[in-house]
């Protein structure tokens, strides 16, 4: 990596896909700066991001000159342009062909379902919208039939979504799933299975996942300030 710049990452915290991408530039001693894009100001809309993002999303990253949109591919265009240990997207076909299958599922599933949910019962109440039961119990089962499967299809018996190392697989998911507690709900909380995968992704990843995921404790501190926390660091580890 000697004689490149470091990457520029344009980031919210508050979306998962952005903290996924923090995560793994932290962990993997990436250099990096990041230019923080407020979404709820309005920012991804100026005309001078609008030139660097036609569409309008988080995250980006910048490398040189060479722009780059979409959490899936920046992820992997970092895995396979830095030095970064194999287990997080393997160069064996087999194995890169699992974590590739989960990512492909991820947007159409747990990515769509969590989103629905925070939706639901965070975005639109904030907005001054009465959460509407119904919707918010649609959204919830549907999670609930994605968690299925990724206790089932997925995790099975292993440690961690595509074996037994840790991958751009976890990392993924477990910024998804860690989304509902901006709004004080740990959908975990009665899946021992996946509290076991998350406390392993946490542990693996240590201060970088922590750090990426205060915007979300803070925002489920303040929601919860005079009642007990539905999660808490110290029970998931």
């Amino acid at each position: 990596m000697a004689g490149r710049q470091a990457v520029k990452a344009y980031l919210d915290l508050v979306s998962q896909a952005c903290r996924a991408v923090l995560i793994f530039l932290k962990d993997n001693k990436i250099p990096h700066t990041v230019e923080n894009i407020a979404i709820r100001k309005g920012q991804q809309k100026t005309p001078e991001f609008t030139k660097l993002n036609p569409m309008q999303k988080l995250p980006v990253l910048e490398d040189n000159g060479f722009v780059l949109t979409e959490s899936d591919a920046i992820l992997k265009y970092l895995a396979t342009a830095y030095n970064v240990p194999d287990h997080w997207y393997p160069k064996l076909p087999e194995k890169r062909a699992r974590v590739d299958e989960y990512t492909a599922w991820n947007h159409a599933n747990t990515r769509t379902h969590i989103s629905t949910l925070f939706l639901h019962e965070v975005l639109l109440p904030r907005m001054g919208h009465p959460t509407n039961p119904e919707m918010l119990e649609k959204a919830l089962s549907d999670l609930d039939g994605t968690l299925d499967k990724l206790e089932n299809m997925f995790l099975k018996r292993q440690a961690f979504l595509c074996g037994e190392d840790i991958s751009l697989a976890d990392l993924l998911a477990a910024c998804e799933l860690m989304q509902p507690l901006c709004g004080g709900r740990d959908i975990l909380e009665n899946r021992p299975k996946l509290l076991s995968w998350r406390s392993r992704v946490q542990s693996v990843l240590s201060d970088s996942f922590d750090e990426a995921h205060a915007v979300v404790y803070r925002l489920r501190d303040n929601l919860n300030a005079d009642k007990p926390y539905r999660y808490s660091k110290q029970s998931a580890l």
